[in-house]
C-alpha cells in the first residue's frame, strides 16, 4: 500500500524490544537502518542492532541508552575485489563459509539471544537467517529493503554453474518466514516475500545547511564542488589535478591519511557526515547504491555514476536516477584515466526533479511499531502467487516480457512505455502495417545497393534510422521521452554520407548442440529474429565525437585520429552500458596489431562495456587475420531482436552482422563461410567464450526455412536440408539465462577433451601392445585387433570420428566418471583444447561429456536421413525420439535445468495425452546450444493444432513458474544471403 507520507510515529503506550539485523554488505544498509532505528527509539522502544558495521555509524546519530549494538556478521553480501568489481564465485563461497556451514549453530545462538533480550519483534535489512531464527523463536519478523539476496545471488549461481544453487533456495525459504516486506523505492523483483508495503525513500536527515558546510570547508558559493564517494576505494587511486574543470573542487571520501591529493582535491574526515556534504555539493561522483541514490534524489544533487559489474540491484536504482533527471553515466576507463570534465559539466546542466517523499524511515518505524503491538497494516496484493520457485526461474532476467509475473516499479514501467518500440521486440509487422513501413522507409532513404528482400524487421530498422536525426535535433523533453542510447545514436551518423547495413539472424539448434566442438554433424535453423548493424566511415577530422571522446583526444594533444563509436540498443534489457568508444590506435602496438590476449584484457577491464568485444573485436580480427588497416573513424549502431541469454546465438548474430557491415563499408569481399570462421575467433580469442563454430556458420550461411547441415571439422557445410512441409520447429524459452561463458558449459567441454586425450592414450597403448604381440609371431591376432582403427584412434582429432560401437567395445568402461584436474595434468600433461584451461583444483565429469558427442553425431546423421524419408507418423515419432535422447544426454553431462526439463515434460505430456486427436501433433523436444537453461527446441506436425498446443504449453509453464516464455517460430535468411544495403539519407528540400 502507499502510506500517507504525513503519518509519523507516535509514542507508544507499550514498551517494545526490537532486534534489528543489518546485512554485512557496505555502509548503505547501516545508514538507512539508523533512520528507522532513530524513530523507534524516539517512540520509546529499545532497539538491539545486530551488525558488522562500525559503532560510529549508529552512535554519531543516536545517543541513547535504548540503542544496543551487538557486533555479529551473519551474512557477507557481495565480495568486492575493488569498488566496482564483484567476485561472484567468491561471494557464494564466502556466504557458504559465513552462513551455510555454521547455520545450525547460528540458528541456535540467535534463538537463545532473542529469548534472552525478550525481543518482541525482529526486523531484517536484509539478513536471510534472521527471518528463520525469528520463526524458530516464535517471534514475528519483517524485512525492510529494496533488494533481496536471492535475486542478487541468482546471477552468481549462473556463473558458478549451479554448484551453489541451494544457497538461493535456502535464502528464499528464509525470507518466506517473515510476515511481509517494507519495500523501498528503486526495488528489484523479490518473489520470495508473500506481502509488501511500499514506503517513501529512507534518507538521513541534514544537520547543517549548504551554506554552513561550505563555510566550514572554506568554499565559496561561486565554486563548483563534486564529492567523490566510492566507499573508501579512492585511497588506491591516482587522482589528477587535470581531472576537474577549471575552478572546481573535489571533496574526497575515504582517502587514506597518508595519501597526497592535488591542490583542487580536499580530503574529508573519516567520520564526516556525508548527507550534509552531498547536499552542499553541486554533483556527486561515485558508484550506485541505495544510500547514495536516495540522498542524491532527496537533495537534488546530480549523480555521475560508474557501473558496478554483476550487482543486479543497480539497474533499478539507475533507472530511477535517470527517470528523475539526476544521473550521468561515466565510462570506467574515463574514471581511472581522469577524464572527468565532460561528465561533470553535463551533470551540472541537469535539473533533478524528484518530488517524492523522503520520510520513509519515520513511516517504516510507524509500521513496525503498529505491527509489533498487533495492529494490522494492510498492503496492496501483488499480482499472482508468490512462489519460491520464481527465485531460481527468474534468476537474473531483467527482460520485461509481457505477462511476466513481477511487480515492476511504476517509474520503471512508465519509462519503458515511453521508449516506444523495443529494440528487442519481435521483428514481425502485421501485413496491414507493412506497406506503410515500406513507403515511409523508401521515402527516407535511397537504397543504392542491395535488397531488403521484403523483411519487415529490416524496414523497421531503416525507419528507426530515419528517426535518429529528429531525436538529435529535438531539445524538448528529450530527457524523459527518449532512451539515452537513442539520444547517443542521434548524433552518431553524418546524414550526408553513405551508411552500410547488414543483417544476421540468431539460430535454433535443432540437432548437434555442444557436439560441434567435437566435430559432429549439426543441423541448425536460422530464426526470424535478427541483428541489424549500421556502419559509416568518416574522415577523423569530420567525425562528430562524443564529448568525453573529444576530451580524451584533446588531453593527448593529438590531431584528429580514427575513433570507433558504438551504440547498442537494448542495454537496459541486459544491464550493460549503451555506448562504447575507443581510439582505433589502441588496437595497435607499434606497426602491428595487439595480440588477442591483450585485446581480451582490454575489454575485460570494464565489465559494463565488455559487450563491445563482440562488435569491436571484429575489427581486430580483420586486422590480424586479413591485414586490414583502418584509417577512417567508424560509427556503428547495433540493434538486435535476438534476445540474450536464451540459447539462440545472440552473440553470433551480433558478430556476424557487425563484421558483415564493416566489411561492406570497407570494400572487403569475404565469403560467408570465411566470415563465420573469423567471427568465431572473435568469440574464442577476444570475448573468451569457448564456443564452436556452428552458431556463426548458421547466422552467416543459413537460408530461410532450411536446416544448415555442417560438419564441424572445423567448418564444412555439407548442404542445406529442406524442412518438409509437414514438419515444423519451435523454440520455447525457459526463462533461465544461458551462457556459453558459464562454468557448466566450459567444464563439460574440458571433460570432453579430457576423454578424447584418454581415448587416444588408450589406443596408443593397445597399439604398442599389439605391435609387441606381432613381433612375437602371431599376425592373425594383430589383424583381429584392428590396427588401422587403433592407429586412427591414437591420432583422433575429433571425438565424433569415433563410432559408438568402437567406443562401447574399447573405451566406455575404461573412462572415469570424474577426474580431478590436477590428477589429469599429472598423467596426461594437457587436454589439447586451445580455448579452455583446466582448473587443477576442480573435479571434471569425463565419461558423460565424452560419450555425448559420439552418440550425438550418430543421432544427427540419423535425423538428417529421416527428414528425407517417406512422410508418416512413424517418421515424426522417430525424429522426436532422437530429440528426447539428445536432451537426456545433455542432462547426463550436467547441462540440464529445471526450466528446460519442465518444458520437455510438458511436450511429452501433450504428445501422450490420450484426449488429443488420433493424429499426433508434437513429437519431441530437447535443450539447445550450451544448455544450463536457454531454449528448448520442439518438433511437431505443421498444423494449427500444433501451434495451439505450443501456446498451451506456454501458459502451463507460466502457471507453474510465473514466467511466460518467449516462443521462437519462423525462419529468415543468413547474412550471406541477405548481403548488405548501401543507403543514403534523402535530404528534404
Amino acid at each position: 500500500m502507499r502510506i500517507d507520507e504525513n503519518e509519523g510515529v507516535s509514542a507508544s503506550s507499550k514498551h517494545l524490544v526490537f532486534a534489528y539485523y543489518v546485512t554485512g554488505h557496505g555502509f548503505g544498509h547501516a545508514t538507512r537502518v539508523v533512520e528507522v532505528v532513530r524513530h523507534l527509539i524516539a517512540a520509546g522502544h529499545d532497539v538491539h542492532v545486530v551488525t558488522g558495521a562500525p559503532d560510529f555509524v549508529f552512535t554519531s546519530e543516536i545517543q541513547s541508552p535504548r540503542l544496543k549494538i551487538r557486533k555479529v556478521l551473519l551474512d557477507c553480501g557481495a565480495v568486492q575485489a575493488d569498488a566496482l568489481t564483484v567476485d561472484r564465485l567468491a561471494s557464494l563461497e564466502k556466504y557458504v563459509e559465513t552462513a551455510v556451514v555454521p547455520r545450525a549453530e547460528i540458528l541456535e545462538t540467535e534463538v537463545e539471544w532473542l529469548h534472552s533480550i525478550k525481543a518482541d519483534f525482529v526486523v531484517s535489512d536484509v539478513v536471510p537467517v534472521a527471518c528463520r531464527a525469528a520463526a524458530d523463536a516464535g517471534i514475528r519478523s519483517v524485512c525492510v529493503t529494496n533488494f533481496s539476496w536471492d535475486f542478487i545471488y541468482a546471477e552468481y549461481v549462473m556463473a558458478a554453474g549451479y554448484h551453489h544453487r541451494s544457497i538461493v533456495w535456502q535464502i528464499a525459504e528464509d525470507y518466506s518466514h517473515c510476515e511481509f516486506l517494507i519495500r523501498l523505492p528503486g526495488y528489484c523483483p523479490m518473489p520470495a516475500f508473500r506481502d509488501v508495503i511500499d514506503v517513501p525513500l529512507v534518507v538521513r536527515r541534514l544537520h547543517k545547511s549548504r551554506k554552513e558546510v561550505r563555510k566550514e570547508l572554506g568554499i565559496g558559493e561561486d565554486v563548483n564542488v563534486v564529492i567523490l564517494n566510492f566507499g573508501g576505494q579512492p585511497s588506491g587511486w591516482n587522482l589528477k589535478e587535470t581531472s576537474l574543470p577549471t575552478g572546481w573542487l573535489c571533496l574526497v571520501c575515504g582517502a587514506s591519511e597518508t595519501q597526497e591529493l592535488p591542490p583542487n582535491f580536499i580530503k574529508l574526515a573519516k567520520d564526516a557526515y556525508t548527507p550534509d556534504i552531498i547536499a552542499a555539493s553541486d554533483c556527486m561522483l561515485g558508484k550506485i547504491g541505495y544510500g547514495t541514490v536516495s540522498e542524491a534524489l532527496s537533495y537534488k544533487v546530480p549523480f555521475v555514476f560508474v557501473r558496478r559489474d554483476y550487482f543486479n540491484e543497480e539497474p533499478f536504482l539507475r533507472n530511477m536516477l535517470e527517470f528523475y533527471q539526476c544521473g550521468v553515466e561515466m565510462i570506467r576507463r574515463d574514471l581511472l584515466m581522469g577524464q572527468w570534465k565532460p561528465y561533470l559539466e553535463r551533470a551540472v546542466s541537469l535539473k533533478p526533479c524528484y518530488e517524492g517523499g523522503i520520510n520513509g524511515g519515520e513511516i517504516a518505524a510507524h509500521i513496525l511499531q503498529e505491527t509489533a503491538i498487533g495492529r494490522h497494516c494492510a498492503s496492496d496484493k501483488l499480482s499472482g502467487a508468490r512462489r519460491l520457485r520464481d527465485a531460481i526461474i527468474l534468476g537474473y532476467q531483467l527482460q520485461r516480457v509481457p505477462g511476466r509475473d513481477i511487480a515492476i516499479p511504476e517509474w520503471y514501467s512508465r519509462a519503458e512505455n515511453e521508449i516506444g518500440q523495443s529494440a528487442g521486440s519481435s521483428p514481425t509487422v502485421q501485413a496491414n502495417e507493412n506497406n506503410s513501413l515500406v513507403e515511409s522507409s523508401t521515402d527516407d532513404f535511397d537504397i543504392l545497393q542491395g535488397d531488403v528482400q521484403g523483411l519487415s524487421d529490416t524496414w523497421t530498422f531503416l525507419k528507426s534510422l530515419a528517426m535518429l536525426d529528429a531525436i538529435h535535433d529535438s531539445q524538448k523533453n528529450v530527457e524523459k521521452k527518449t532512451m539515452r542510447e537513442r539520444k547517443a545514436a542521434g548524433g552518431l551518423f553524418n546524414w550526408e554520407e553513405e551508411i552500410f547495413v547488414a543483417r544476421a539472424p540468431g539460430r535454433l539448434d535443432v540437432m548437434g548442440g555442444i557436439a560441434d566442438y567435437s566435430g559432429s554433424l549439426v543441423l541448425q535453423m536460422p530464426i526470424r529474429e535478427a541483428c541489424h548493424v549500421a556502419v559509416q566511415r568518416n574522415l577523423p577530422g569530420k567525425h562528430r565525437l562524443w564529448k568525453h571522446a573529444q576530451a580524451r583526444q584533446q588531453a593527448k594533444g593529438q590531431v584528429p585520429t580514427p575513433v570507433l563509436q558504438i551504440v547498442s540498443y537494448g542495454s537496459e534489457i541486459s544491464n550493460r552500458a549503451p555506448t562504447f568508444d575507443m581510439d582505433l590506435s589502441d588496437f595497435m602496438d607499434g606497426d602491428e596489431p595487439i595480440s588477442y590476449e591483450k585485446a581480451r584484457k582490454f575489454f575485460a577491464q570494464d565489465p559494463a562495456q565488455k559487450w563491445a568485444a563482440y562488435v569491436a573485436g571484429t575489427i581486430l580480427v580483420l586486422m590480424i587475420e586479413l591485414g586490414v588497416r583502418f584509417e577512417d573513424s567508424i560509427s556503428l549502431l547495433v540493434s538486435s531482436a535476438v534476445p540474450e541469454g536464451k540459447g539462440v546465438s545472440s552473440s553470433a548474430a551480433v558478430e556476424v552482422a557487425s563484421m558483415s557491415a564493416i566489411a561492406a563499408a570497407h570494400g572487403l569481399s569475404i565469403s560467408p563461410r570465411d566470415l563465420a570462421i573469423l567471427c568465431q575467433k572473435v568469440e574464442n580469442h577476444i570475448v573468451g567464450a569457448p564456443c564452436g563454430v556452428m552458431d556463426q556458420m548458421t547466422s552467416s550461411c543459413g537460408e530461410a526455412n532450411k536446416l544448415l547441415a555442417m560438419i564441424c571439422q572445423p567448418a564444412e557445410v555439407v548442404g542445406l536440408v529442406e524442412i518438409p512441409n509437414h514438419v515444423r520447429f519451435w523454440g520455447i524459452d525457459s526463462g533461465i539465462r544461458h551462457s556459453v561463458g558459464g562454468a557448466d558449459y566450459r567444464s563439460v567441454r574440458v571433460g570432453a577433451y579430457m576423454g578424447r586425450k584418454m581415448i587416444k592414450s588408450m589406443a596408443s597403448s593397445i597399439l604398442s601392445q599389439a605391435a609387441l604381440s606381432a613381433n612375437g609371431g602371431n599376425p592373425e591376432e594383430l589383424e583381429d585387433e584392428g590396427i588401422d582403427l587403433l592407429e586412427a584412434e591414437a591420432s583422433l582429432d575429433y571425438l565424433c570420428n569415433l563410432s559408438p560401437h568402437r567406443y562401447e567395445a574399447r573405451y566406455a568402461d575404461k573412462l572415469p566418471d570424474i577426474m580431478l584436474g590436477q590428477t589429469f595434468i599429472e598423467e596426461y600433461s594437457d587436454h589439447d583444447d586451445p580455448v579452455t584451461v583446466i582448473d587443477q583444483k576442480r573435479s571434471y565429469s569425463v565419461k558423460a561429456p565424452a560419450r555425448h558427442p559420439i552418440y550425438e553425431n550418430f543421432r544427427v546423421k540419423t535425423f538428417k536421413a529421416l527428414l528425407t524419408s517417406a512422410t508418416s507418423d512413424e517418421q515424426l515419432t522417430a525424429l522426436g525420439g532422437l530429440l528426447y535422447q539428445c536432451h537426456y544426454s545433455y542432462s547426463a553431462c550436467g547441462l540440464g535445468s529445471d526450466g528446460t526439463n519442465r518444458l520437455v515434460q510438458l511436450v511429452q505430456g501433450m504428445q501422450h495425452n490420450k484426449s488429443n486427436s488420433e493424429d499426433g501433433t508434437l513429437y519431441g523436444a530437447k535443450i539447445t546450444g550450451g544448455g544450463s537453461g536457454g531454449t528448448v527446441c520442439v518438433i511437431g506436425r505443421n498444423s494449427l493444432r500444433s501451434s495451439q498446443q505450443i501456446l498451451d504449453i506456454q501458459q502451463r509453464y507460466k502457471a507453474a513458474t510465473g514466467y511466460l516464455p518467449l516462443i521462437f517460430e519462423g525462419s529468415s535468411p543468413g547474412a550471406g544471403k541477405f548481403g548488405y544495403l548501401r543507403i543514403r539519407r534523402r535530404i528534404s528540400l
